[in-house]
């Protein structure tokens, strides 16, 4: 089954996610480049700086989801019997926009990668709450 995140992105996908539970420090500056050139950052960050674990309470969350979703004690929207929601809703506008807008700065192949990970969050988060 695939890792989820808060959000409905795929962690099982995700080459940054997949690249730090390998520690594969080449493929995490490969994802820091990758980072920089569509835009997430705003330099290349370090290999350490660009791990990702998934999801943790710690971690900041710039669209609130993983505050409520941990307020509630569930694992994704998908299980919140208020799915969709005024924040998962603004978040899947938010995604549809940066999809859009990194498709001309990366490979098809790369796009592809992006999509799987980040950009089916709605679909993902739908198939749970059926």
């Amino acid at each position: 089954m695939n890792k989820l995140a808060f959000c409905g992105n795929d962690c099982s996908v995700c080459p940054r996610y997949i690249a730090t539970e390998k520690g594969d420090i080449s493929q995490l500056k490969e994802v820091a480049e990758l980072w920089f050139q569509v835009g997430w950052r705003d330099t290349v960050v370090s290999p350490e700086e660009i791990k990702c674990y998934g999801c943790l309470t710690s971690n900041f969350c710039r669209y609130g989801i993983q505050q409520c979703a941990s307020t509630k004690e569930i694992d994704n929207c998908g299980m919140c019997s208020s799915y969709p929601c005024e924040i998962s809703s603004k978040t899947f506008k938010q995604t549809k926009i940066y999809s859009d807008i990194i498709k001309d700065k990366c490979s098809n192949e790369e796009y592809i990668t992006l999509q799987l990970a980040f950009f089916q969050k709605k679909a993902n988060l739908d198939r749970l709450h059926s």
